[in-house]
């Protein structure tokens, strides 16, 4: 990884965007690698949890368009289809970050702007500074407004109103109104980001594995569930699956004893 850097503590893996002179700008190899980053998680229960955050002034500046060929000149299918091709190579960060079983926690200070806004939106629990300012960057430079999942994630996130505001003007919102609409859950001086993502790490970290992993998968689907019985019937089937492990036991032989649970390995 050159873009990224990936420090491992213990069962939570740390990741730092690496490029602050570019802002921490999304160029190709960044793509590469996030994606690259994010698939493989599936495959290493050992890693419970991730954490997200950008090195020097800022989160993520969004796609670096230095590093983009321009736009306009002869359409034709074979420049549609490499657009195709290239738009989604971008938007699969994002679905891997959802289909991954690890909580997501983002670390937010400076500017959070279009691909790197959406980074944040599609992580479980956003964390900003007072620095933070956020917006759909897309709909400023001639594209539209709705893009890497942010008519998805926006308006389950603070409603459809404030999406629309949001995503059709490209409108910067700051640290202490998104905490206001529920956008982020903390806003806390910069140098305390790190301390707020701990509190929550010791929590999840305190939950058994198996049960952290069911709990963002019922929250992803259940997120477009077409109901409330879809929603508990999948709250049945993790709970009943949970129950019949050897972690459910040891739960409670823990809580009764006034103890710390002693979880199976991942």
């Amino acid at each position: 990884m050159t873009t990224i850097e990936i420090e491992s503590r213990g069962e939570v893996e740390w990741v730092t965007l690496n490029r602050p002179e570019q802002l921490n700008a999304l160029n190709p190899e960044m793509v590469r690698e996030l994606r690259t980053y994010f698939r493989t998680l599936e495959d290493r229960p050992e890693t419970r949890v991730v954490v997200l955050r950008g090195s020097g002034r800022a989160f993520c500046a969004g796609l670096d368009l230095k590093s983009e060929p321009d736009g306009g000149g002869e359409v034709t299918a074979s420049s549609i289809s490499t657009g195709l091709r290239q738009q989604r190579s971008i938007a699969e960060i994002y679905l891997a970050m959802r289909r991954c079983p690890q909580p997501i926690i983002s670390l937010i200070h400076g500017p959070a702007c279009g691909g790197g806004f959406s980074l944040a939106l599609a992580s479980d629990i956003r964390i900003a500074a007072q620095t933070a300012r956020m917006n759909c960057a897309y709909i400023r430079i001639g594209l539209g407004g709705c893009d890497m999942g942010s008519s998805y994630f926006l308006p389950r996130l603070v409603g459809a109103s404030l999406a629309a505001e949001l995503v059709l003007t490209g409108k910067f919102i700051s640290a202490d109104r998104a905490l206001d609409v529920g956008l982020v859950s903390q806003v806390v001086d910069e140098d305390m980001l790190e301390a707020a993502a701990e509190e929550d790490i010791q929590h999840m970290l305190r939950t058994s594995p198996l049960g952290l992993r069911l709990s963002k998968e019922a929250l992803n689907i259940n997120l477009d569930a077409p109901g409330l019985e879809a929603a508990i019937a999948l709250e049945d089937r993790n709970q009943v699956l949970c129950a019949n492990s050897d972690d459910f036991s040891e739960g409670v032989q823990a809580f009764l004893e006034h103890r710390e649970p002693r979880w199976r390995a991942s």
